[in-house]
Parts: structure tokens; sequence; C-alpha cells
């Protein structure tokens, strides 16, 4: 197919701060993880889909299934919707004292 660019699996954006391998980027609409460490502008490979192992908000707690949020000021996901990001759902459990917990990216968009 002529017009075709790439899967979407991954793609590259610019890096809206340094970001290291595994952090959460998000880019206008566009949330993944950085395939690679970047510095600030430069071009990051994100995943915008699959399950990982991310920072988590202190003070959250997830059951399996509960909508996750990014928090872009902290870094970190979240189950607080207010001004945060969906980004996925959560694979596993995680107590309000957990550092982190199992994510699956669903590649959701606000537009």
């Amino acid at each position: 197919m002529k017009n075709f660019i790439q899967p979407g699996q991954q793609i590259s954006v610019p890096a809206p701060a340094a970001v290291v391998s595994g952090q959460g980027v998000l880019v206008g609409s566009l949330f993944g993880v950085a395939v690679h460490d970047a510095a600030s502008v430069a071009s990051v490979e994100i995943s915008l889909r699959g399950a990982y192992r991310m920072t988590k908000a202190a003070g959250s707690a997830w059951t399996v299934g509960a909508r996750l949020y990014w928090d872009d000021t902290a870094k970190a996901v979240t189950a607080t919707a207010s001004t945060n990001k969906l980004i996925g759902v959560a694979i596993e459990a995680a107590d309000s004292a957990a550092t982190s917990g199992a994510v699956l990216l669903t590649a959701t968009f606000t537009l």
C-alpha cells in the first residue's frame, strides 16, 4: 500500500523534556512509554500499547480493570481522573502504599 507509514505500535515524537527509558511521555493527546532515553526536544520513540510496570502516584489504590490516568505534573499514573489524561487500565491490584503498578496502555486519545 503506497500510503502506509508504519504499524503505529511505536511512534517518534519530540521529547517534551528529558526522558529516560520506561518513563511516561505525554505530547499533546499522545501518551506512550519511552523506548529509550532522550534529551528535551530530541526525537524519542514511544510505545502506545502494551503492558508496563509504571511509577504510581502515592495514596492511589487500584483494582484490576480500573481506569488509569497520567498525572503529567507528578509524572506518575493515578486512578484520579480530574484533569489527568486517560491512558489505560490496571492489570493488577495495587494498594495505596505501592510505588508502581501494572498498566495496560489502550492508546486512548482525547481529540
